[in-house]
């Protein structure tokens, strides 16, 4: 499952106590710009996950499973023992360069363990690739799309820590294509579920009839039977690759790069797949 985090709303933060980095300073330089502004790193964080509550539809609960994995509790534990006052550390002051969602976790991970983070940011507008704000016209402009997947503990554990995690909007596991062949229509493929990744994908694969072709599927079998045969192993055996490279290797057609994967990757990673990797 994936969810949609909604970026500008008027909710209000049920953070903990201890993520104290109010005040923080926030100076900003340069070429264009030099301005000075007082933050709070756990407001900054929460206004990125804000949802409006005046037209939001009922919330699907957050999948039970995310929490009972053994990344999760990992992640979990991590975090426990920088905010231990227990572990012996030298207390320093933090230089962080960027105010996007990454600084921001920094920064909140910083002064859990005791420090005091100091975050440097260009803009005068935080949160990075997922910031949002509202222009002169009381639009509201966000910088494009960002997906929190199920699989990414650190980022779940950081939304529990922060109560926050009410914010995220989960969706239905799918992925739709606009059809260039068909000016103005698309197709879906759903992932069903109930069934662990990546059998849910080849589910969705097959259930799609309108974007693949039987012999496109059949094409396709070389490249994603191992990984339901091999799992994990099998796709961080393939880490060197490109994704294109990996498509070419085992034979997939180009018609699944030309209408999948360029999208895909695109709208992931801003990139094509003959640059990201495997």
């Amino acid at each position: 499952s994936a969810c949609r985090p909604s970026l500008l709303g008027g909710a209000a933060s049920s953070a903990p106590s201890r993520f104290a980095v109010e005040g923080l300073r926030h100076s900003c330089r340069s070429t264009a710009m030099r301005c000075t502004a007082t933050i709070s790193v756990l407001a900054a964080l929460s206004s990125l996950l804000s949802v409006a509550t005046a037209a939001r539809a009922p919330r699907p609960p957050t999948p039970s499973r995310i929490k009972l994995t053994q990344n999760f509790r990992e992640a979990a534990a991590l975090s426990a023992k920088l905010a231990d006052p227990a572990t012996p550390q030298q207390r320093k002051k933090v230089a962080v360069i960027g105010g996007g969602l990454s600084g921001l976790a920094c920064a909140k991970y910083l002064s859990d363990a005791g420090h005091t983070p100091l975050v440097l940011e260009a803009r005068d507008v935080l949160g990075g690739k997922v910031s949002a704000w509202q222009d002169a016209d009381g639009d509201t402009i966000e910088t494009g799309l960002h997906i929190f997947f199920g699989a990414y503990p650190n980022m779940m554990n950081l939304f529990q820590e922060l109560g926050i995690e009410d914010r995220l909007q989960w969706k239905a596991h799918r992925m739709t294509f606009a059809m260039p062949q068909l000016p103005g229509e698309f197709t879906s493929f759903d992932f069903p579920d109930g069934v662990p990744a990546p059998l849910n994908m080849a589910a969705a694969i097959l259930g799609n009839t309108e974007m693949l072709s039987l012999l496109d599927k059949v094409r396709m079998v070389p490249g994603l039977l191992p990984m339901l045969l091999e799992g994990q192993p099998f796709i961080d055996a393939q880490d060197e690759l490109s994704v294109k490279e990996f498509m070419d290797k085992y034979g997939m057609p180009e018609t699944v790069n030309e209408e999948i994967f360029i999208a895909m990757a695109k709208a992931l990673d801003f990139m094509d797949p003959d640059r990201m990797s495997m």
